[in-house]
């Protein structure tokens, strides 16, 4: 399994002293800046996004205040994840593509429940950050129904590459 860089900088500006971390579904990289070539189907697990601490101040008050997100700004070459083994090339065999549903589900849920909680004294300020993310990003790229619905959404036209 390939594994992508670990410690990696600022997903914003690119800044190697990196404060706090967020993990997003691998769809996400689709909305990333230099996201499209990545075969978000071959990631395994969730993609790590990290932040300065002025660039998370930033995306704190986005997704605090303005109740969105910041991928669109954030490059994908500065993300952290895990690629699935080419199977394809090692033995001229055509594997099944990821299933990433449960994954985003289980995202949604948590995220879901981090903003239920988000009066409780014990949920951090990172947590619901980046639950606002997700759920977002979730949104825009049509995998969950908007605030309020709280519904999975149709797939199918977010499956498309």
């Amino acid at each position: 399994m390939y594994a992508g860089l670990k410690n990696t900088p600022c997903c914003l500006c690119g800044r190697d002293d990196t404060h706090t971390r967020i993990a997003v579904p691998p769809r996400a990289l689709r909305l990333m800046e230099n996201g499209g070539p990545i075969a978000w189907r071959d990631v395994v697990g969730t993609v790590t996004l990290r932040f300065c601490a002025d660039d998370w101040a930033l995306v704190s008050d986005l997704a605090v205040e303005m109740d969105t997100h910041p991928l669109s700004r954030c490059n994908a070459a500065h993300v952290s994840l895990d690629l699935r083994e080419d199977h394809e090339a090692l033995l001229s065999a055509t594997k099944d593509e990821t299933d990433q549903t449960e994954l985003e589900a289980r995202l949604a849920s948590e995220a879901e429940a981090t903003l239920d909680a988000v009066d409780d004294p014990y949920t951090e300020e990172r947590d619901v950050v980046e639950a606002v993310v997700v759920l977002r990003a979730l949104e825009e790229l049509g995998v969950r129904d908007g605030p309020g619905r709280g519904a999975t959404g149709s797939t199918a036209a977010a499956d498309d590459d």
